[in-house]
């Protein structure tokens, strides 16, 4: 109990940060309720990837996802926004680390695209997701932030969360 305010502490619901870290580089952190090796998980695994990547509330489908996730191996993710043409994402793979690290290119947008590095650092059963975007220029950046692409990391994170503690709670 807090004595000056004479109420109980409550406990705060995670959060993502995002930010701009440069003209070319967006960061975004959050804590995940639940240990590295499922998150790895969640991220290399495609029955599970498509079960947070894509934010509910943006009206998105996954219309597959095919994933290598090994150094030099490939990924390629088919989204549809309602009735719209398909749209294809997809890249490579630089750096794999198992529980602890991921590097991976966004190709669809040629030069444009960014270079993502996603850290994950386990402290007491918690991993702290730390999502680094890396663009080629400052006019690539400030086009992925005007086309709202970059919004959706919050509500995409929290899904995540939600996923692992639901996996974590079946293990």
């Amino acid at each position: 109990m807090d004595a000056r305010r004479g109420t109980e502490p409550t406990a705060t619901k995670p959060t993502t940060t995002m930010q701009r870290k440069s003209d070319r580089e967006l960061v975004a952190t959050r804590t995940i309720d639940g240990p590295a090796r499922i998150v790895f998980e969640a991220f290399t695994t495609p029955e599970l990837f498509k079960r947070w990547w894509l934010p509910k509330s943006f009206g998105l489908t996954l219309l597959s996802c095919e994933m290598d996730v090994r150094v030099g191996g490939r990924y390629r993710l088919k989204i549809r926004h309602g009735a719209s043409e398909p749209m294809d994402f997809f890249g490579r793979y630089i750096e794999v680390t198992p529980h602890s690290r991921i590097v991976w290119t966004n190709e669809e947008g040629g030069e444009d695209g960014a270079v993502t590095t996603a850290t994950l650092e386990e402290k007491d059963g918690k991993t702290l997701l730390v999502m680094h975007d890396l663009y080629p220029s400052k006019d690539a950046l400030d086009a992925a932030i005007a086309s709202g692409s970059t919004g959706c990391m919050p509500e995409t994170l929290e899904q995540l969360d939600e996923l692992v503690v639901s996996l974590r709670a079946l293990r």
